[in-house]
């Protein structure tokens, strides 16, 4: 971008499902952002974005899409990591960053790789049912680690899936071949077979997994966190019990007001605020839960953004470098119990999160850059300042690497990360360019499955803007 101030001016993306679109077309435009980025600020953000759009082509395996879940030499592939890659490499295309050919090559390969993969009961096939084990070979695409048939993580492919037919769509023959493949692999997901079928509470609910010797866990995805983007798919791809679940989950909803003025459907951990948001526009539009609430997810998002800040501020455990401009709890590495000292304990990888002083899980003084970078859509104001200062004060000491910020750092014991993880790199490609012009949104939200999945879950336009 060559001029020196970006107006970040997109517009509400809109779509037609029947008795929801007339309303969410009369919504009037509204800006991402009301403040102007300096010439500094723009190329800051522009080179986070591409040193992290770097994991997913040196990091992928570019003759069947996989990417890797973490930077190290044996690591196996994250079938969500896919899923954020498919727009990421789109990004890519956009920037001048590849080429659109070869992020049409990339795609492509990742599609028919899992259209054309094993899907049976064996313990080595790549999945079963339409789902796909959370983690597969780079190599082999076989099921790594007996791990679990995912329903959170194949929803988050199929998220870059239907990005991807959105997307791809040049009346070209490999642009085809995309839009056929994804159409493919999402017609022979088999719902029924992850729908739960227990007792009152859980009915209807998305198993949480399935293995083939153990079989479908009871545990449904209840409550609000990550899964949010998996019930509009299931919804839209024909889920037949989804309303039930639907209401399940709502059930689980815990509304709570860590600080004043910022109540919301509190989930600690930033990421789970952020991963459905990657794809899904929720500006205007709300469910039976937060149409009482007066508020659409992008606020609940917003205010869970802003009270990770102050929670940082507040400080409760007296960590040190916390404040105003070093924040940020998610799901990350950590420096491990080789750190331990006084009373003080320290986790390895593990589900951090802060939702105000009451209620936080495993803060230890670990802070994840993509936890605020990917809450720059959310609240720039805030993230922008913190993003740059941390790069300031600990980009040269190990904060800074290969492909940007590493996935964490503690400055209580010193200690940086080494890794880099592809679901910690996505959110901070895709929130920066959503952010800037709401491109993953543009996409996602003309297909069929996100448009009829929002009507079939009872997404209307927010009372409160009518």
């Amino acid at each position: 971008m060559s001029s020196l101030y970006l107006l970040i001016s997109a517009a509400l993306l809109f779509y037609s499902a029947a008795g929801f679109s007339q309303e969410r077309n009369s919504i009037e435009k509204k800006l991402l952002n009301d403040r102007k980025l300096s010439q500094e600020e723009i190329s800051f953000l522009d080179t986070v974005q591409h040193r992290a759009f770097d994991y997913f082509i040196d990091e992928m395996n570019p003759e069947n899409g996989l990417v890797k879940d973490r930077s190290t030499k044996d690591s196996p592939a994250s079938i969500a990591a896919v899923g954020f890659g498919i727009p990421v490499w789109a990004i890519g295309a956009e920037h001048g960053w590849i080429t659109r050919e070869k992020a049409v090559s990339i795609t492509l390969n990742a599609l028919n790789f899992f259209l054309h993969s094993e899907q049976s009961t064996d313990a080595l096939a790549t999945g079963y049912k339409g789902f796909y084990y959370h983690f597969l070979g780079m190599k082999t695409g076989k099921r790594f680690w007996n791990c679990e048939l995912s329903s959170i993580d194949t929803g988050l492919l199929l998220a870059g899936v239907i990005f991807a037919r959105q997307f791809y769509d040049k009346d070209e023959m490999l642009e085809r071949e995309i839009r056929s493949a994804a159409d493919s692999l999402l017609n022979r997901v088999d719902w029924s077979f992850f729908t739960l079928n227990g007792d009152a509470k859980t009915a209807g609910t998305i198993s949480m997994d399935w293995k083939p010797d153990k079989g479908l866990s009871k545990y449904g995805w209840i409550g609000y966190n990550e899964a949010l983007i998996l019930y509009i798919i299931a919804a839209g791809d024909g889920m037949k019990e989804v309303q039930e679940g639907y209401s399940n989950w709502l059930s689980g909803y815990k509304w709570e007001e860590p600080y004043k003025g910022l109540a919301h459907v509190v989930f600690p951990p930033l990421f789970g605020h952020q991963y459905s948001e990657m794809f899904v526009d929720f500006r205007g539009i709300a469910d039976s839960y937060l149409q009482k609430k007066k508020i659409d997810y992008f606020e609940n998002s917003k205010r869970a953004t802003l009270c990770q800040r102050l929670y940082a501020i507040q400080n409760p455990h007296g960590w040190k470098g916390y404040d105003s401009l070093t924040w940020g709890i998610t799901a990350c590495d950590g420096p491990g119990d080789a750190y331990n000292f006084d009373d003080k304990k320290f986790l390895g990888y593990a589900g951090r999160g802060a939702s105000g002083p009451n209620l936080n899980y495993f803060d230890d003084g670990t802070i994840a850059p993509t936890a605020a970078c990917g809450s720059i859509i959310f609240a720039p104001e805030a993230v922008i300042p913190s993003l740059m200062n941390m790069y300031k004060i600990y980009g040269s000491k190990g904060l800074w690497g290969k492909f940007g910020f590493v996935d964490a750092f503690n400055p209580t014991v010193n200690w940086f990360d080494k890794d880099y993880i592809g679901i910690d790199e996505g959110p901070i490609v895709i929130m920066i360019e959503n952010f800037m012009n709401g491109f993953v949104w543009k996409y996602e939200m003309k297909d069929p499955v996100i448009k009829k999945g929002l009507e079939r879950l009872g997404f209307t336009r927010l009372i409160e803007h009518r």
